[in-house]
């Protein structure tokens, strides 16, 4: 195989995809992701892709409580009595022992582990949605932020 030298087209063009390219990153954001009110931080943000959100696992799972431990290839959360195992690359997970087919295989963002947020929050009980507008992930936990009951009514 010989070495031929690059063209200037193709210096050219990939000057220009080059430029475009870094010109859309510096002019987009990542999500935001708000966990009951809170803005979680993370090194790796959730990625966006069209209509779907992947989500960092161990920051989401962090910010709502639940516990996340890695043994070899298994990853595993853990909330309350909710657990998932998954391994990166793989569709096939278990939530509480059960077989569980995700639409998308985790994978990996600079060493964090991304999975899609429907299937997180299914895991882990909570609602969640994504504002593409305002690039913003919220999550809610059912229970928190809602008026706690009173002592009951007396009557006369």
């Amino acid at each position: 195989m010989t070495y031929r030298r690059p063209t200037v087209q193709t210096l050219v063009l990939t000057a220009v995809f080059a430029a475009l390219g870094s010109t859309l990153l510096a002019f987009s954001r990542p999500a935001d992701m708000v966990v009951d009110g809170q803005t979680v931080e993370s090194d790796v943000p959730p990625v966006t892709t069209g209509n779907r959100v992947y989500v960092p696992v161990r920051s989401l799972a962090d910010a709502l409580g639940a516990q996340t431990s890695v043994d070899g290839t298994n990853i595993y959360v853990v909330r309350g009595s909710q657990s998932l195992r998954l391994r990166v690359g793989d569709v096939h997970a278990t939530i509480n022992g059960m077989p569980f087919t995700l639409k998308h295989a985790p994978f990996r963002v600079r060493g964090r582990v991304m999975i899609g947020l429907r299937a997180m929050a299914r895991v882990l009980g909570v609602q969640a949605s994504y504002d593409p507008r305002t690039a913003r992930i919220q999550v809610m936990t059912p229970g928190i932020g809602e008026a706690a009951p009173g002592p009951p009514a007396q009557t006369q």
